[in-house]
């Protein structure tokens, strides 16, 4: 399977149960491709059976099954690249689980992954540049620290460009028509309008503009959008223009439309907000710097901060101190509590290289976007502790109307700057109190994680040699030992009413009728795949074992309901560690069987695959046993 030419059959498969248009809807669980035909008789099931990497073809419940195993996430997004369907990976069976917040968090973090380590590396360059020209060591208007000063800020001021190839990949958008709107954005004759003070206007239209170096939502959104505009454009075009229009017409229509309207729509919001805060210092201070303080992040997630930046500069203006900055302070600061926490407690080491930089930075340079999009956001937790240590850090603060008297970069380097307005002292408190709050909780309820690299794949049989002559010998052929993932009664996997899993095409393995809504990881080593939908589970071992835990007969129609993960793919877990909670009279409910498999995917490669437990088992216990 490893040579299998994914894109040759993608075509394949799609040829023969009759092209794009009989196909009403496709998705695909951990080991099939589900297919809702509109005429199953124009597919060639026979064909299709001999298809290379095809196991076999399951007509159930409506649809039209091709069971391909692990590689069907890959096959799925080969599919997506010819057709309308399959744009998304294995998120397309249940367009992500979890509330509407969650989901977004988990699409930024995504979009922000492949650029994390430069983001983090661009951050510490600034911090040591912002410390060396507020202890006075260079001077800010030395050429050789202003050439430094922009190979430090370069990636922050352009990010919606390196934003764009992201989330053009993640999209299916063409990079390269996503970065030309990125870099319209960003123009230098862009970024003048959005500073002159004279109305602009796109072909008669009122335009409100704003600046989108630094942003993040805006090109996300944009080229959210491009990805349809080009998925319409590339159907409605004729073949001998399309590669040429294609583009032009995606830029030429883009660009002015996120200008006109997510410009718009993010300027009009913050600027109620402003005002509304603004409003509030005025009868319940510590109400307004609880949500400056908690929500500060949240509003730099979305661009709205940049609202607040004209009320800022007329308070310095008007009054010759600004009120919103104070509770700014504790934002950050809490921030960067919940990533040292993360630095501290976590076990993964690669999350530690980003958190402890981030963290730094973020202390002494106000740059939190490495750890907030590297750490905080991903793990959800830190994120939200954040808010929580912010938001009581910032209502101190604004009760003893700290203020600053001119506009800083936020950053204990900058309290200098609070000194002279409101009680200095009460803005200490408040910013101790919110890194207290947030690195408490975090270090306390945050997620561990797991190391990213622990010796031994599998529990291995007992040897007469001691742990480590096992482990030795499960690497170089003995026997290894999968334990069950759940407690309950064994049923022989020829006994299941799963066609496809009872005739050991996906496997050797069994068959467990769950006693408890837990369910464990039989083995240590890497997530392969998550389901979305939090019904099945691959895991490949350092020895090359791959296991799957498949929850329920027939469960990825329940898109998720009653399934609950508690990994994510990627991650590496011990042997015994929850996977997930499922609920099993929600699934008793929707009229499906509860009963839990566990397949050892790549029995072919083995020496052998035999199951040892009988009657009843307990999570933990041993269930296969395998000679590698």
């Amino acid at each position: 399977m490893a040579s299998l030419d994914y894109k040759s059959l993608a075509a394949g498969i799609l040829e023969e149960v009759g092209g794009e248009e009989n196909i009403a809807s496709a998705s695909h669980c951990a080991t099939r491709l589900r297919l809702k035909l509109h005429d199953e008789a124009k597919a060639n099931t026979a064909a299709v059976e001999q298809l290379p990497g095809v196991i076999t073809v399951m007509k159930a419940g409506g649809q039209y099954q091709v069971v391909i195993g692990n590689h069907v996430p890959t096959v799925f997004s080969e599919l997506g690249k010819i057709t309308r369907f399959g744009r998304d990976d294995d998120t397309s069976e249940s367009a992500a689980r979890g509330n509407l917040f969650n989901r977004f968090i988990d699409m930024v973090s995504a979009i922000f992954s492949p650029i994390l380590w430069p983001l983090a590396g661009a951050g510490l360059f600034k911090a040591f540049l912002k410390m060396a020209s507020t202890f006075g060591w260079v001077d800010p208007a030395n050429q050789t620290f202003i050439i430094m000063s922009a190979a430090a800020d370069s990636l922050f001021y352009f990010l919606p460009m390196f934003l764009a190839i992201t989330a053009a990949r993640r999209f299916k958008a063409n990079q390269f028509t996503a970065l030309a709107i990125a870099g319209a954005l960003v123009y230098p004759s862009i970024v003048a309008l959005g500073a002159a003070a004279e109305p602009v206007s796109f072909a008669g239209i009122p335009m409100v503009m704003m600046s989108y170096t630094s942003s993040v939502i805006p090109i996300i959104v944009a080229v959210w959008v491009q990805g349809y505009v080009e998925r319409g454009l590339m159907k409605v075009l004729p073949a001998a223009i399309r590669s040429l229009l294609t583009p032009l017409l995606s830029i030429a229509f883009m660009v002015p439309l996120t200008l006109l309207t997510v410009g718009p729509v993010t300027i009009f919001a913050s600027q109620a907000l402003s005002g509304a805060i603004t409003a509030l210092f005025g009868f319940a201070p510590w109400l307004a710097g609880a949500i400056m303080g908690g929500l500060w992040q949240v509003f730099v997630l979305f661009g709205m901060h940049w609202g607040f930046i004209p009320v800022v500069t007329n308070e310095l203006a008007t009054t010759g101190h600004s009120l919103l900055m104070a509770p700014l302070v504790p934002a950050v600061m809490a921030q960067a509590a919940a990533m040292a926490a993360v630095a501290i407690r976590t076990r993964s080491a690669k999350r530690r290289q980003v958190a402890a930089p981030g963290a730094f930075t973020g202390f002494f340079a106000g740059v939190t976007e490495p750890g907030i999009y590297g750490v905080n956001l991903p793990l959800k937790k830190p994120f939200y502790f954040g808010i929580v240590g912010g938001a009581v850090g910032g209502a101190i603060a604004a009760i003893g109307g700290s203020a600053a008297s001119t506009f800083v970069f936020i950053s204990l380097l900058s309290l200098p700057a609070y000194t002279a307005v409101g009680s200095f002292a009460t803005l200490l408190i408040g910013t101790a109190t919110a890194i207290i709050i947030a690195f408490a909780l975090t270090f306390l309820f945050g997620p561990r994680e797991q190391p990213d690299d622990i010796a031994g794949g599998i529990v291995v049989s007992p040897s007469t040699e001691g742990a480590g002559a096992a482990a030795t010998t499960a690497r170089s052929g003995g026997t290894a030992t999968v334990l069950a993932p759940v407690s309950g009664a064994i049923v022989p996997l020829s006994n299941v009413a799963d066609k496809v899993f009872a005739s050991g095409a996906m496997g050797a393995g069994v068959g467990i009728v769950p006693e408890d809504d837990r369910v464990y990881a039989p083995v240590s080593g890497t997530l392969q795949a998550v389901m979305k939908t939090g019904h099945a589970y691959g895991i490949k071992t350092d020895d090359g074992v791959e296991v799957l835990v498949h929850i329920g007969i027939d469960t990825v129609q329940m898109k998720g309901e009653g399934f609950e993960p508690a990994v994510t793919r990627g991650q590496r877990v011990e042997a015994g560690q929850l996977l997930a909670t499922m609920d099993r009279g929600k699934i008793a409910a929707a009229g499906y069987d509860a009963t839990t498999l566990m397949v050892v995917t790549n029995t072919k490669g083995l020496t052998a695959v035999v199951p040892v437990a009988v009657g009843h088992a307990l999570h933990g216990a041993p269930a296969l046993s395998v000679e590698i």
